[in-house]
């Protein structure tokens, strides 16, 4: 199965190289879902403030992409951006048709800092009341439209 050799080999360079800073591995129990804490360095809108991300990983994993969204529970919410709906979906052309198989999860994770750090108002994405009344769970199953990489 390539997705669990993949796995498995991200999995060891994380553990044998670390994280970048700001990012630290929560927990990789199996090769299907792992957690990920996320903070913005820097002064941001975001300073001071910690994020979790989810992935979900399919068969196909890394010829599909993973579904990647952030934590909203009680210890967690999904920060105020653009291009973050309050359902923690994101709405990113990497998590969709700019995915690419050679992508690891540190790198989606330091995109989406990245995305964070260069967000300079704290605002939810036009729509977002109706489109998480209507989300389904998989963020994957949503056809998002790419038009705005500005923020």
């Amino acid at each position: 199965m390539t997705s669990t050799r993949r796995l498995q080999k991200e999995l060891m360079d994380i553990q044998t190289n670390g994280t970048p800073v700001g990012i630290k591995l929560l927990s990789a129990d199996d090769f299907q879902t792992w957690y990920f804490s996320i903070e913005v360095l820097g002064e941001t809108v975001f300073a001071g403030e910690q994020f979790a991300l989810k992935f979900r990983f399919d068969q196909q994993y890394p010829i599909s992409s993973p579904a990647v969204q952030f934590v909203v529970d009680d210890k967690y919410k999904a920060p105020e951006h653009p291009h973050v709906y309050s359902n923690g979906h994101i709405c990113a052309s990497i998590l969709g048709s700019e995915w690419s198989p050679v992508l690891t999860v540190i790198a989606v994770c330091v995109t989406l800092q990245s995305m964070l750090a260069s967000c300079k108002k704290k605002e939810r994405p036009v729509g977002n009341d109706r489109y998480v009344l209507h989300a389904p769970d998989n963020p994957k199953k949503t056809r998002f439209e790419y038009h705005d990489d500005t923020v």
